[in-house]
């Protein structure tokens, strides 16, 4: 099954899990009900915004909306991985191992263009986000504040608040990202 079809088929058990039309899942979300049918049909490429609206709106993790059945032992291949995007094509992230029943963090490696930047809405409740930088100089504005990250260094906070992360040099930036989603 491909991403899209496994988005979708996930969408739409968790939606009808909760008894939600899919009216009142675009009403949580702040997505149109055109695009979550599209979605769930399977017809339809998501952006990363796009996902964290629904998944906020379901209060799942993020990757919960790709969750497919998991081995014991789980080897993912770099040409495996489908990057996910933001509107813009600037920002991308490549889902190693999602978040869902089996775990709750999700590891993502991620890249972010020259003079780039991506603002994330508040996660899901409960969630921190911490991020390694592999490659370049990062600026992490989050909670009224900016952290600057350079290679090696690690930045852990509370991402239920919007955070923006701003590539202000001249190299690609490179991390790694792992949101955890504390057990209720």
């Amino acid at each position: 099954m491909d991403l899209g079809q496994q988005i979708g088929a996930n969408l739409k058990q968790l939606r009808t899990e909760r008894g939600l039309t899919l009216g009142q899942l675009s009403s949580l979300a702040g997505i149109s009900k055109a695009m979550l049918s599209e979605l769930e049909k399977g017809n339809a490429n998501p952006t990363i915004n796009t996902l964290w609206k629904i998944a906020n709106g379901l209060k799942v993790p993020y990757t919960r909306l790709m969750e497919g059945a998991e081995p014991t032992a789980t080897l993912v291949r770099r040409e495996e991985v489908v990057p996910q995007t933001e509107e813009g094509g600037h920002y991308r992230v490549f889902c190693y191992f999602p978040g869902g029943s089996q775990r709750n963090f999700e590891l993502f490696y991620m890249e972010l263009d020259p003079h780039g930047s991506n603002t994330s809405a508040g996660h899901l409740a409960q969630p921190q986000e911490y991020i390694y930088l592999l490659q370049g100089e990062l600026a992490v504005e989050t909670g009224g504040e900016t952290y600057l990250l350079s290679p090696g260094d690690a930045l852990s906070f509370d991402s239920t608040v919007a955070h923006t992360y701003r590539n202000r040099g001249e190299t690609l930036v490179t991390g790694l990202v792992i949101n955890y989603y504390h057990p209720s």
